[in-house]
């Protein structure tokens, strides 16, 4: 039996620990730090069905003064049905930045990249190859594809506010030319536009209390997500006691409760490491084996100088 389908709609990779991978988040983010950041990110979702989504991330950043914005690189790889679809993408992002008031900063950025996916066809194993008396892989009827490698360029834009160390709120565009990426000369897949708004606030838990330089904070975040008919909510809490940081959320498909996610996390010096579980909420969660995550981020000292622009003040993980 063939399937035709006139088009197919493709979604990007998700992070649970999305302020662990700021530039994927939001490129306005690139140099919020204000001195170099490395960072890491490696995510297994769904381990317990066959061929699940495994996709790494790694990105660097920093603020240019002569510039007087960001910089960030991110790269991207995403693994699907065990390798046999892969999806890379590099990108470039400039973020400048400014003050409107004393107490309100903004960072307005824009990010160019590339865009790629590469299909095993030869790995496919179709319904019409599979000999129903013997179990032997035949040849399949299947019209192969034209390409098995495309690329697009990719386009992306974003914003972020903050007031003080206090409330914060971003916004950001990613795809917005919509590449294409089908595999036949006839095909019209593309990535839909995704819409990405955050904002959370950060409350000081001991004030005047004399911890020294030790954060201990609570603050609550939300994430809505549009990508074609795709929205997805999430809603949680990091709770902060340098230098171990825990944090609970709620993602919420709207069509279906999706996942409760658990954080842990710790701070030592200039290294940052986290990990969160997603506890697998709708229909797939006896055979889902639910979905890990691990990030890193290195903090490089850099050369104190007067600024005029602060640094960010948000969640690492």
């Amino acid at each position: 039996m063939t399937l035709s389908l006139p088009s197919v709609y493709s979604q990007d990779p998700e992070f649970s620990q999305f302020y662990a991978n700021p530039l994927y988040l939001n490129p306005a983010l690139a140099g919020a730090n204000i001195c170099p950041r490395l960072t890491g990110n490696f995510r297994d979702q769904w381990p317990g069905l066959q061929g699940s989504f495994v996709t790494f991330s790694g990105s660097y950043d920093q603020f240019v003064n002569t510039l007087h914005g960001g910089l960030g690189l991110l790269l991207t790889s995403d693994r699907t049905c065990s390798g046999k679809l892969n999806t890379t993408t590099i990108n470039l992002m400039y973020a400048y930045k400014f003050n409107l008031t004393d107490h309100l900063y903004a960072s307005a950025a824009l990010e160019a990249g590339y865009y790629q996916r590469h299909l095993k066809w030869e790995d496919l194993i179709f319904e019409d190859m599979i000999d129903p008396r013997t179990g032997d892989i035949l040849p399949t009827n299947e019209k192969a594809p034209d390409v098995e490698t495309i690329g697009q360029p990719d386009f992306s834009s974003g914003v972020f506010i903050g007031y003080d160390e206090i409330v914060y709120a971003g916004f950001s565009v990613s795809h917005l030319t919509e590449p294409r990426y089908g595999f036949y000369g006839d095909n019209t897949s593309f990535l839909y536009r995704k819409y990405t708004f955050h904002a959370g606030s950060v409350i000081d838990l001991a004030p005047g209390q004399g911890l020294g330089e030790r954060e201990f904070s609570i603050s609550p975040n939300v994430l809505y997500q549009q990508q074609g008919k795709f929205h997805q909510l999430n809603l949680g809490t990091y709770i902060t006691f340098d230098p171990i940081i825990g944090g609970l959320w709620f993602r919420h498909n709207f069509e279906n409760p999706d996942a409760l996610i658990i954080l842990a996390g710790i701070h030592y010096k200039s290294l940052r490491v986290g990990y969160s579980y997603d506890i697998t909420l709708s229909r797939l969660s006896s055979v889902s084996g639910g979905s890990h995550e691990i990030s890193a981020s290195w903090q490089f000292p850099c050369i104190e100088k007067r600024r005029h622009i602060r640094a960010i003040k948000c969640p690492r993980f």
